[in-house]
């Protein structure tokens, strides 16, 4: 028939707007503006009730609280009807994390969220005439709007036409993905269009019409859900899911809101579709509600225990996995898992990580420690060059370690096949579900694809509309995937017992590298190193703890989960990777500042436990070697240190106090060494540097500096060779016009390249320090509106040359890098990760090559070539590039969205030039890495010979 599908639409828009069959206007209101929790609350909270007409009255934001209040009493005509209440505003647009959103109680409970996608509430099937009902609106603007409507009605909707909607609007959405010539399609449309043509509208509503939708009801119901159905060729396992940001456009205590009225949602919901499986990870969102609402959470417990809702997920937030160590990671899944396990008794085996920018290659080798079997994300959908050429695979990590791994491969709406792009905010939706099996990749072996359903970030999980599309697909009509809903791990488990023998199962080996939001290795680089500096001292403080209690001292097992979990939170893929609004770092800010304190001082009292009293210095090497290194002695007047076979080792005076270079700190353990002043033991300690016109000669090196205080020559005296490219400068500082295409604070794009300024304005250049241990030039650099000022050490014990840098930046959408053009030549260098490390190429010969212009490492970056090597190191830096020998560290961003500011600030950060013999395993690059990032504990203690490791 021509135009069929037409026709069946226009019949659809029509039974639609006819199911709601009468409604009343909720205008008479009371408020008060407020952040309050319940209905109790507002009540007691100081100030009046202020009344407020909905008709003509507006509310005001955005970023504000408000509670409504009002009272309804259920009309004559009501009586033995379906009951509904409807809310919403004005605003009608996309974005559910920023747009207004409700918690609605009735008498005193909790009963639903109400956002941009889930406006009704289905109050009762049967309505008592005379019964009143006292509603109350716990109330958000959102923070895109700043005036709204508050419009609120009572409604009854007819539960047949609607069904008759749906059981028609489900096939003709399927429409979109088949052939206008298909013989399924041809059949289906003949079967809608008898079905159409049994409807009667001559009156609506009447009696007749009420007939006659009962008996197109039941006519599609045979020829269509019965007689065409049964079939599941295609399967579409979905679970519903609705996927929180715990902070990003908004702060973590907003993201408490929104787990609220979410969860509520999902509640409702499953009390109305008794098929409806949701699962949701994060074990952080659920101490939220727990916290918040705890009748809500002991529900969330009872659909666990019926089966229905699936805690799942591995972690206990969706951390990121480029920035985040190897240590914090193993926490992740220690604390993830141990709260599913102890809550609910569920043993987590996905990691669940659908948003996060990039996968290392130790994540394999992470995952199958802690008991994880499995992997899931889309976010690789999102690479700016290459497709992923498998969505069901093994994905085998740095150590060999393999993980069965699925990619969600759901399209949106109306989206080309084409576009390799996929979601994890599915809609279950005909379209979405047929794009999404013609989008999957792996078809040779298996015809089930999953899919996670709902609206993410507040936008309240699946829909009514999503779980009444269920109930249809899930009947297996010809032509169009049949669905289920299941829990993820039903769906791992069965995927990996098809599959796991067929020959053509795919391997992904190493790291799942994004190719997208490169920036966030560098963005909001002052929460970077307070996570860096955290995880370290966290390590530290249980070391010390384990060797205290020999001292004593009780181990701090309740204070360090505390502080650990503070980290874990923050360590969040839109909070650590510097993607955040403002108002999140400022919060982090006095977190980060509270753990070093609380930290900080936890560590004190351990080392001075285990020192003892005394006039001697002991030094606690934390690291699992034994090590020689520079020591901050703090303000000590000594000429020199003692250990206890009598090795003297000079001490030298600085700005920064006391050094010392010291051999044979035992590994995991602390010596004490005997300060010597005057004349007591005191040996003439000259210096070993000798300083020119224009550079430095050391034991290791003769350095030669331009005018501009950039380092034109370094020559290795140990291994007879240049280290820089000849007519280039190291330590080169250069700004890039930084200004991606689409998201500031996350990307950096390809062409960065194309413009830059070198910071070559000299203020002043002065050598600060020359003595037994070290040679340092201080060099002050102005650049626009900012500064950049540098210490650099030269050490007489250590290949190692330290650049100390102070910087107060001024600039917005500018990219500060360091860059070392190196006489060396690889078509490799090695990065750091959790764990161990990775090489990757440094040409441009693929686009797989071409796309990886920026990586991300942890502690370190090396290129070597045969017996040389230089490796680039640094305290709390993790952007790195490197092409054609350039050994570059990306040090600050300062992208403008969602943060304006982001990086306008003072950063402090050390980064450390390490040239070596042999590549950077005969170097010993990790160890010096290691030793620059924990440096020594110095402590006054006990001087008789304490030695312990």
């Amino acid at each position: 028939m021509i135009f069929a599908k037409e026709r069946v639409q226009v019949i659809c828009d029509q039974l639609k707007k006819f199911s709601k069959m009468q409604k009343v206007e909720l205008t008479q209101w009371q408020v008060k503006e407020g952040n309050f929790l319940r209905p109790a609350d507002a009540e007691a909270a100081a100030g009046d009730w202020k009344t407020f007409d909905s008709r003509t009255m507006h509310w005001y934001g955005p970023d504000r609280h408000y509670w409504f209040k009002t009272e309804f009493t259920v009309p004559e005509e009501f009586d033995g009807r379906p009951l509904w209440l409807i809310f919403h505003t004005q605003i009608e647009e996309w974005d559910d994390g920023k747009n207004p959103q409700f918690l609605l109680f009735i008498d005193g409970e909790i009963v639903q969220g109400l956002d941009m996608n889930h406006r009704e509430i289905l109050v009762t099937d049967r309505a008592q005439a005379g019964r009143t009902y006292h509603v109350d609106l716990q109330s958000y603007t959102g923070t895109l709007h700043s005036e709204f409507r508050l419009i609120g009605e009572a409604a009854e909707i007819d539960p047949q036409i609607q069904g008759l909607y749906y059981d028609l609007q489900v096939p003709v959405w399927a429409f979109e993905r088949m052939d206008k010539d298909d013989k399924t399609r041809l059949d289906i449309e003949a079967v809608l269009n008898r079905t159409i043509n049994l409807l009667d509208f001559r009156k609506v509503p009447s009696p007749g019409f009420s007939d006659s939708v009962n008996q197109a009801r039941e006519y599609i119901k045979r020829e269509l859900y019965e007689n065409m159905a049964g079939f599941n060729e295609v399967i579409a396992t979905c679970i519903g899911h609705t996927h929180i940001d715990v902070a990003w456009w908004w702060t973590v205590e907003q993201t408490k809101e929104k787990v609220a009225r979410s969860f509520a949602t999902v509640l409702k919901l499953m009390e109305e579709y008794p098929d409806y499986r949701f699962m949701s990870s994060q074990p952080q969102l659920y101490v939220f509600l727990k916290e918040r609402y705890p009748e809500l959470y002991e529900k969330v417990r009872l659909r666990i225990r019926e089966g229905r809702w699936e805690p799942e997920g591995g972690m206990w937030l969706e951390a990121d996995c480029n920035l985040t160590s190897g240590e914090s990671l193993v926490r992740q899944f220690m604390h993830g898992k141990k709260f599913f396990k102890e809550e609910f008794g569920v043993d987590n085996r996905i990691l669940w990580l659908p948003d996060v920018f990039g996968y290392s290659g130790a994540l394999p080798q992470i995952m199958k420690k802690c008991g994880i079997d499995y992997f899931m994300t889309t976010k690789l959908s999102w690479n700016q060059f290459n497709k992923v050429p498998y969505d069901t695979l093994l994905w085998r990590g740095i150590d060999g370690s393999e993980v069965f791994t699925h990619f969600i491969s759901t399209l949106g709406v109306g989206q080309p096949a084409k576009s390799f792009f996929t979601t994890y905010n599915g809609m279950l939706h005909p379209d979405a579900i047929m794009g999404g099996w013609t989008r999957y990749q792996n078809k040779e072996i298996n015809n089930d694809i999953l899919v996670a359903f709902g609206y993410g970030d507040g936008g309240g999980g699946p829909t009514r509309q999503m779980l009444e599309t269920s109930t249809r697909m899930d009947k297996g009509v010809k032509g169009i995937p049949k669905v289920r809903q299941e829990f993820s791990r039903k769906y791992f488990e069965e995927l990996e017992a098809r599959v796991k023998d067929s020959s053509r199962l795919p391997r992904w080996e190493g790291e799942f590298y994004f190719e997208y939001h490169r920036g966030t290795y560098t963005s909001m680089a002052r929460n970077k190193r307070s996570n860096r500096k955290s995880e370290l001292m966290l390590m530290d403080l249980e070391l010390l703890s384990v060797m205290a209690g020999s001292a004593g001292i009780d181990y701090p097992a309740k204070e360090l989960d505390g502080l650990w979990k503070t980290v874990l939170l923050n360590q969040f893929h839109d909070i650590l990777p510097g993607s955040s609004i403002k108002e999140v770092y400022e919060q982090t800010a006095k977190e980060y500042a509270w753990l070093a304190e609380k930290a900080g001082n936890l560590i004190k009292e351990r080392l001075s436990a285990l020192a003892g009293k005394g006039t001697a210095v002991v030094l606690f090497n934390t690291l699992g070697f034994d090590r020689d290194d520079v020591v901050l002695l703090g303000n000590m007047e000594a000429e020199s240190l003692t250990d206890e076979s009598g090795t003297v080792y000079p001490v030298q005076q600085t700005a920064d106090g006391a050094v010392a270079y010291v051999k044979g700190l035992p590994s995991k353990g602390y010596k004490s060494f005997t300060p010597c002043r005057d004349e007591q033991g005191r040996s003439e300690y000259g210096t070993p540097f000798r300083i020119t016109g224009n550079g430095i000669e050391t034991p290791f090196y003769d350095v030669r500096f331009t005018e501009d205080g950039n380092i034109s020559s370094l020559f290795d005296k140990e291994n007879s060779r240049q280290v820089l490219r000849d007519g280039k400068c190291g330590n080169q500082l250069r700004v890039y016009e930084d200004k991606p295409i689409y998201y500031d604070n996350w990307d950096i794009d390809i062409f960065y390249t194309e413009k830059y300024w070198d910071v070559n304005d000299i203020a002043a250049m002065e050598w600060i320090e020359n003595g037994p241990v070290r040679a340092t030039l201080e060099i002050n650099r102005n650049f626009s509106s900012s500064v950049v000022s540098q210490k650099i050490h030269f050490y007489a014990g250590s290949r190692r040359i330290d650049f100390v840098t102070y910087v107060d930046w001024h600039e917005n959408q500018h990219l500060l890098k360091v860059q070392f053009p190196l006489e060396i030549h690889s078509d490799e260098a090695t990065f750091d990760v959790q764990f161990g490390n990775v090489t990757r190429k440094t040409h441009r010969n693929t686009s797989w090559d071409q796309a990886r212009f920026e990586s991300c490492g942890q502690k370190w970056a090396d290129i070597s070539e045969g017996g040389y090597g230089v490796s680039l190191l640094n305290d709390c830096k993790y952007g790195h590039s490197v092409h054609e020998g350039n050994l570059s560290l990306t040090l600050i961003k300062s992208g403008i969205e969602p943060n304006p500011h982001t990086d306008q600030e003072e950063h402090y950060f050390t980064y450390s030039l390490y040239p070596h013999a042999g590549n950077w395993r005969e170097g010993n690059t990790a160890r010096e890495a290691a030793k620059l990032n924990q440096p020594v504990y110095a402590v006054a203690g006990a001087g008789d010979k304490l030695n312990f490791s």
